[in-house]
């Protein structure tokens, strides 16, 4: 754990696995403690044990981060345990990919609401706590699928929405010393993207090749790729920056 950071509260939400845990443990690296989100509090385990075997300290919480009730819940839980949280990383995200005309109204709904909605009700939540320590870090993340993608008009609406969110709060925010910044993931090997290759018939190995093809620097990304990003975010030298869309996918995409 670093020595000369200055020790915050942070809430990691989607944190269970892939980017939103290689988030959490770069975080909690850099001296931080962390609130491990996720849907489920079993599912949170393998993370903060990580954090806590490294000599971190982390609590792990199940909530619905589309439900303001489980979100203002979960934040004084942070509160009384951790600290007040100055530190937020809108992770969370589900997947119901589908061309348009087979798509649902759930298969719609539940994306927004994850993605869009969560990272409304979770900086809603935690921006009285930045405010009045005159100190914060929002970094949400989008996708490359904001410029569009094939199947997943949800997915791309909400993540090029999760942008403007971004934008807009760091302009009502910055007067109290918060940043707001967006991430913008290319493709990245995770677990989600696993049961994607799944339900293509493909495996997992032939996904990743397949994409790799298609990006400049001829790899796929991993989820350490975006905790560095979210690393940069979350620093004092990164003060200067806000309202910010910083596309992590290998080559230029916007």
């Amino acid at each position: 754990m670093s020595d000369d950071a200055e020790t915050r509260t942070a809430i990691v939400t989607g944190a269970a696995r892939g980017i939103g845990a290689a988030i959490a443990v770069r975080l909690a690296a850099a001296g931080h403690r962390v609130a491990v989100l996720d849907l489920h509090a079993h599912d949170t385990v393998g993370t903060v044990d990580e954090i806590v075997a490294a000599g971190g300290r982390a609590i792990g919480i199940g909530a619905d981060v589309a439900n303001s009730d489980d979100a203002q819940n979960a934040v004084a839980r942070v509160v009384e345990e951790l600290g007040a949280p100055t530190i937020l990383i809108n992770n969370a995200g589900i997947l119901r990919d589908n061309l348009l005309f087979r798509m649902s109204d759930d298969d719609w709904d539940a994306v927004i609401g994850v993605h869009l909605r969560g990272a409304f009700v979770m900086s809603r939540a935690v921006q009285a706590h930045q405010v009045a320590a005159k100190w914060g870090r929002i970094v949400n993340l989008s996708s490359t699928s904001a410029l569009g993608n094939r199947g997943q008009a949800n997915y791309a609406a909400a993540k090029a929405g999760v942008q403007g969110f971004t934008k807009t709060l760091a302009i009502e925010l910055g007067r109290f010393n918060v940043t707001v910044n967006a991430i913008a993931p290319g493709f990245i090997a995770t677990d989600m993207l696993r049961e994607t290759a799944e339900r293509i018939g493909v495996t997992f190995e032939e996904f990743l090749a397949g994409a790799a093809k298609d990006i400049p620097v001829g790899r796929t990304g991993v989820p350490a790729d975006i905790a560095a990003a979210a690393a940069f975010f979350v620093s004092e030298e990164a003060s200067f920056v806000s309202g910010q869309v910083l596309y992590v996918a290998g080559g230029p995409k916007a």
